[in-house]
């Protein structure tokens, strides 16, 4: 729907910016363009990452989504900000004009824009709602994208529908041109923050301090672990989070107790938090210190 209804607005807006001459017009077309762009990225993201782990992948395709979000973030500052900024200074330099009818145009496209654009927010919110709200639900990065694009939309044609008329009302074309550089602003920080969250979840974040605090504990609580020495968490996709421990067992257990200990306690984290589809347990005896230093806390050997 989004995707849908940025594609009929870019047409729109450049339609009108050519006629009317009008440089927010024509950043609030450059902003739709990168909004199309950016949900076919949005699209391949959730095709992709839906894809089953295989020999070459064994953890599977969920960090496609970050990837095609960090593009998507790179496409709203590329195409929407620095063309916005770059229209904002060529209206201050060259003090473009507009005839009467050119006004009359803009503001009707822009009109027709902020009803479409607050459309598709109303529908994104709705998604988000149904994802049970709040913070839960936008950890979906093509969702949160999406929501964030619409909410700027709807702001950039505000700001683009405020200049314009300030312009026609005063014939002061900085007020147009402010506009335009307001907006290209806006999606600079916009760009900026998506970018950051897809970045972060790309090069491996952590899952949150409240689900390793609970997986932890869950740990502590088995009567055959004596401590916890290392607790490794790792995002792998929306619904899938990694998770690699090292624990001290108590004295006496015979190898083939150790193998249905672990086995009950990987079961166990399974059924109490099933996004953690990736559990790997590493016993060992060392202090906590000296295990944190070991090559198997840095990737270069595996755990048992």
């Amino acid at each position: 729907m989004a995707l849908a209804a940025n594609l009929v607005i870019a047409v729109a807006k450049a339609a009108g910016g050519v006629l009317a001459g009008s440089p927010a017009l024509l950043s609030e077309a450059a902003h739709s363009v990168a909004d199309s762009l950016n949900e076919v990225f949005l699209l391949a993201a959730l095709r992709r990452s839906r894809r089953p782990a295989d020999t070459r992948h064994p953890f599977g395709y969920g960090k496609e989504r970050f990837f095609w979000s960090l593009l998507a973030a790179v496409g709203i500052f590329v195409m929407g900000g620095c063309f916005s900024f770059f229209q904002g200074v060529e209206a201050l330099r060259s003090g473009a004009e507009e005839k009467f009818s050119g006004y009359v145009a803009g503001l009707i496209v822009l009109g027709v824009a902020l009803v479409a654009e607050g459309v598709s927010l109303l529908r994104a919110l709705h998604q988000v709602r149904r994802q049970g709200g709040g913070l839960d639900a936008l950890r979906d990065p093509a969702l949160r994208t999406v929501v964030a694009e619409d909410g700027t939309a709807v702001l950039g044609v505000t700001l683009a529908l405020a200049g314009m008329a300030l312009h026609m009302v005063t014939g002061q074309v900085v007020w147009e041109a402010s506009a335009s550089l307001a907006i290209g602003l806006l999606l600079v920080y916009v760009a900026y923050r998506l970018g950051r969250d897809a970045r972060a979840q790309l090069i491996g974040e952590a899952a949150d301090p409240e689900l390793s605090g609970r997986i932890r504990a869950l740990l502590r609580a088995q009567p055959e672990i004596d401590s916890v020495e290392a607790l490794f968490t790792m995002k792998m996709g929306l619904d899938s989070t990694l998770v690699a421990a090292r624990v001290d067992l108590v004295p006496g257990l015979d190898s083939e107790r150790v193998e249905e200990v672990a086995v009950r306690i990987k079961r166990s984290l399974a059924r109490t938090f099933p996004d953690t589809d990736q559990i790997f347990l590493d016993v060992t005896d060392r202090p906590a210190g000296e295990a944190r230093e070991s090559p198997a806390a840095t990737g270069e050997r595996g755990g048992a």
